[in-house]
């Protein structure tokens, strides 16, 4: 790649190859086509997809990837990033999630359950006692 310019991508550009059949991470303001390498990956594919449409360095770094798996991607890399096309701190929203209503059941019922159940299993059990020593 001497003398040569790499390709240089938006993250507007990149966040569109976040698919099975095309899938691009940003890594060190690098970018990588890992689409043929997704069935290989160790920790599956899913780990790879949910990495796109950002910059997944912190990821890549968080598992601490053996040097081989680093000098790997070079067979994977398309060219830089445009680093003006990320933001430079992303807002966590938290995953939607439906709100828990601890009172559902009524406590009453919980009640009625927690001397209901012991009771029956008792029950069970001296019956098929009774049932297996009568013969």
């Amino acid at each position: 790649m001497a003398g040569q310019r790499s390709k240089v991508f938006t993250l507007a550009e990149v966040s569109q190859h976040n698919n099975v059949q095309d899938c691009w991470l940003v890594i060190h303001g690098k970018v990588y086509n890992v689409t043929k390498f997704l069935e290989d990956h160790p920790g599956g594919d899913d780990v790879l997809l949910s990495s796109t449409g950002k910059d997944a360095t912190n990821d890549f770094e968080d598992i601490g990837h053996s040097t081989s798996a680093v000098a790997m991607m070079d067979e994977f890399y398309v060219g830089d990033i445009d680093t003006s096309s990320i933001p430079s701190k992303v807002q966590y929203t938290p995953p939607k999630q439906p709100h828990y209503n601890q009172d559902k059941t009524p406590e009453f019922i919980i009640r009625i359950l927690q001397f209901l159940v012991p009771l029956f299993i008792l029950g069970l059990a001296v019956g098929i006692r009774f049932y297996t020593k009568s013969k």
